[in-house]
């Protein structure tokens, strides 16, 4: 039976669009021109090289949320007053969430010229990073409005069965510290022990990242940080016995223990109606610093049976990717199962491959055995042929 909207809207839930983003992208950037001041001047993008990166649109406690971070490259030509044509480039290493929903950073726009300069040319060249420049970024602010309309429904449940969109973007304004004081109160975490006694299982997430441990540690912890990656105002004093608070108040707590650039232990407690009221699980967040990156392991215990699958979607979708929608490169990401069958189904695959490789070996010296033995006859005396012929061929260890 389908669950009720509400209900249903408090999963967190995370859809993949980056295919569709960049054909919108190219869609939206080929063919926007501006005109210049002098008759016969415009330049216009001729074409989308390259579109680099993840855009996702995620739903958390019934707010839709876009999390993009990409690299996008472009071919311009202009044409100079007396129709002579000119040809460029353009790199924008990052449009982002940070950049147009919250207004963190601005664009970085590496502009290059491929035709000879000269006075027509340059007056082009300024053309195409001043007014057509200006165009890109309109175009390129409809990003995230363009995600929610488009895929909402898939993630987004209204009470009659059909999205009901919610678009961040127009709501950017308010500043982050706003929002953080609007949106976030350290509400106490429940301690009372369970009514009744819950069926539960770990679940890991592992990540590499290229960064310090001590950088990691307080991206986790920091209050101020902790937004960059969570899309959402937080609550972290860090410190043990305290409260913690992250995603807008979906995940609450409080912290046992934290060992700067090493370890941090806490309670972690998923407000949604899936979650068992009172009941809190134990995360354990180790970071262990290697010569050029960090491998950050989130151990969570006390999960309750059935959100396995849920939950670690989150902490790949939310933690890991969060971090990489901050520009923190992952080298690698893992997500174990289960250390023992893993171990033994690598152990059967060996022993196969071991003995497939031994069955080869003993046929190929039983094929080769009788051309030498033959030679064998020829130079050897008849005594010596008998037994070499009904030997028994050797095998490999």
């Amino acid at each position: 039976m389908a669950l009720p909207p509400s209900t249903a809207n408090w999963h967190w839930k995370n859809k993949n669009v980056t295919p569709w983003a960049k054909e919108w992208i190219t869609r939206e950037l080929v063919g926007l021109a501006v005109t210049g001041d002098v008759d016969g001047q415009s330049v216009s993008i001729s074409k989308v090289t390259s579109v680099e990166g993840d855009v996702e649109l995620g739903q958390r406690k019934s707010k839709l949320l876009t999390i993009f971070d990409v690299d996008v490259r472009l071919q311009w030509v202009g044409t100079t007053s007396d129709a002579q044509e000119v040809k460029g480039s353009l790199q924008i290493p990052e449009v982002s969430h940070e950049i147009i929903c919250d207004g963190l950073s601005d664009y970085v726009f590496n502009w290059s010229l491929d035709t000879s300069s000269s006075a027509e040319v340059d007056a082009v060249y300024k053309l195409a990073r001043s007014a057509l420049q200006k165009s890109i970024e309109s175009k390129l602010s409809g990003l995230p409005a363009a995600i929610v309309d488009n895929h909402a429904k898939d993630i987004h449940i209204s009470a009659s069965g059909t999205a009901t969109p919610v678009n961040e973007a127009s709501s950017s304004s308010a500043t982050p510290a706003a929002k953080a004081a609007a949106s976030v109160a350290p509400a106490a975490v429940k301690s009372s022990a369970p009514k009744k006694s819950l069926n539960t299982s770990d679940v890991i997430v592992d990540g590499n990242f290229q960064a310090s441990a001590d950088d990691l540690f307080a991206l986790l912890t920091d209050e101020k940080r902790i937004p960059a990656w969570t899309r959402n105002a937080a609550v972290s004093q860090a410190k043990p016995d305290t409260e913690y608070a992250l995603f807008g108040g979906g995940v609450k707590g409080k912290y046992v223990s934290l060992t700067p650039g090493k370890e941090i232990v806490q309670t972690w407690s998923l407000q949604s109606p899936t979650w068992p009221s009172g009941h809190a699980a134990t995360l354990t967040t180790t970071l262990n610093q290697g010569s050029d990156s960090t491998a950050v392991k989130f151990a969570l215990e006390g999960v309750p049976k059935g959100l396995e699958d849920e939950i670690k979607r989150n902490l790949e979708g939310y933690y890991i990717h969060g971090f990489k929608s901050i520009g923190y490169v992952a080298l690698s990401v893992s997500y174990p199962t289960s250390a023992s069958s893993s171990t033994s189904s690598s152990h059967q695959k060996r022993s196969r491959h071991k003995s497939s490789k031994t069955s080869s070996s003993s046929q190929n010296s039983s094929s080769y055995m009788v051309p030498a033995a033959i030679v064998g006859v020829l130079v050897l005396a008849a005594a010596f042929s008998v037994p070499y012929f009904t030997s028994t061929p050797p095998v490999c260890p």
